[in-house]
């Protein structure tokens, strides 16, 4: 890992951070609250790419782990992986690997600018909804013990604001890629 990818890794950690000020918000109905963290994931995934946006969310869940509050409303500890919100916070990982896998398949500095927004739009939705509520809800089914089925219908109320967060991700994702490209290009 060069310098440059560390330091790129470090600023999105820090952004996913920073994103974290901003206050949750709670729907009453489910033990899961709404972030703008998994917009810092999802931008991780789009900008750097697979593995430097694993990274970058790798950074953030040891500072998570060592007790830190780094999480929105100020959580940090082992006692956040011991929430039933568990399977989300561990899903960020595999969901900024997964944006960043498909984004830097179906982006190509080649492309017009709509082409790059609409594959950035699909890499943050998929990997940054689908994949990351597979963890979610899976993890919260079992923990909270409401069933699965409960547990998906829960989480849909949140399917709204995190197709904005795609949405707002994939803007960010082909604003760097005009300006300053950091999605490693495949040969």
């Amino acid at each position: 890992m060069s310098t440059r990818d560390l330091v790129l890794s470090a600023l999105f950690a820090a952004i996913i951070v920073a994103l974290g000020i901003l206050p949750p918000i709670t729907l009453g109905f489910i033990p899961v609250p709404i972030t703008a963290q998994s917009l810092g994931v999802m931008m991780a995934g789009v900008v750097l790419g697979a593995r430097r946006g694993a990274i970058a969310v790798l950074i953030v869940l040891v500072l998570v782990a060592i007790g830190l509050p780094v999480l929105s409303g100020g959580r940090g500890g082992l006692a956040a992986f011991a929430a039933p919100t568990t399977g989300f916070l561990v899903g960020w990982l595999f969901a900024a690997f997964a944006t960043g896998y498909i984004a830097e398949r179906l982006v190509k500095a080649e492309q017009s600018g709509l082409v790059q927004t609409v594959g950035f739009f699909l890499a943050s939705a998929i990997g940054g909804i689908v994949v990351l509520y597979a963890f979610g809800i899976a993890y919260l089914a079992f923990a909270a013990g409401i069933g699965f089925q409960q547990a998906f219908v829960g989480s849909m109320a949140f399917i709204p604001g995190d197709v904005i967060k795609a949405f707002v991700a994939a803007l960010a994702g082909r604003a760097v890629m005009a300006g300053y490209p950091l999605l490693p290009a495949r040969t």
